[in-house]
């Protein structure tokens, strides 16, 4: 069953041997050279698998994969039954926002502690359950060591949340406050953003 179709994949709810899990298939691009198409594709499905791995592996609740089909571009694994953070925000208590919002920024700090680019950082892109902050859908991520990715990242989710969560837009400064307290580069991050959007004033 597809339960949704992006610009660059299809995402099926399936089972793989008695699991219910997650199948995230990058469809073909009849509008690119076919051999192109083909290595763009498994270059992208490898690189999302092993961001998702990383990113796991330094402590952050990800998707368990179990499968990568080179073939076809897709990636088999975990589905976490869960509400997205998205649809939880605004309906929560303000002291179990704050929390969440510090797990959203020290989990962030984490991934750029560790040069890993998310690429997508919306609430829409993590996952609550059982108590966890699960991250899901790193096909724009990369690894970087560059400030520029990192502030990039985070103004990302800036706008994101602005947009989404006008009303308590003054709590992100809890995920800053997360962030903050995983990352040693934390204010040349802050600065960066500073620039990128008094770049967006004059563009």
């Amino acid at each position: 069953m597809i339960i949704r179709k992006g610009a660059e994949a299809e995402i099926h709810l399936t089972s793989w041997q008695e699991r219910k899990v997650i199948a995230k298939r990058r469809v073909p691009k009849t509008y690119r050279l076919e051999e192109l198409d083909v290595v763009l594709r498994t270059k992208r499905t490898k690189m999302e698998a092993k961001l998702i791995s990383e990113a796991r592996s330094v402590g952050i609740p990800t998707p368990l994969i179990f499968d990568i089909d080179k073939k076809e571009s897709q990636i088999v694994m975990e589905y976490i039954e869960g509400e997205r953070i998205k649809d939880i925000l605004n309906r929560i208590s303000p002291s179990e926002r704050k929390e969440i919002c510090f797990n959203i920024g020290s989990s962030i700090g984490k991934l750029h502690s560790h040069h890993i680019i998310h690429g997508d950082l919306t609430t829409s892109n993590m996952i609550f359950r059982d108590g966890l902050i699960y991250f899901i859908d790193f096909s724009l991520g990369e690894i970087s060591e560059e400030i520029e990715a990192k502030g990039v990242d985070l103004h990302v989710l800036m706008e994101a949340y602005e947009s989404t969560h006008p009303s308590i837009m003054e709590d992100f400064k809890y995920i800053m406050e997360g962030y903050r307290s995983e990352f040693d580069s934390a204010q040349e991050v802050e600065d960066k953003i500073q620039e990128i959007i008094s770049r967006g004033r004059y563009t």
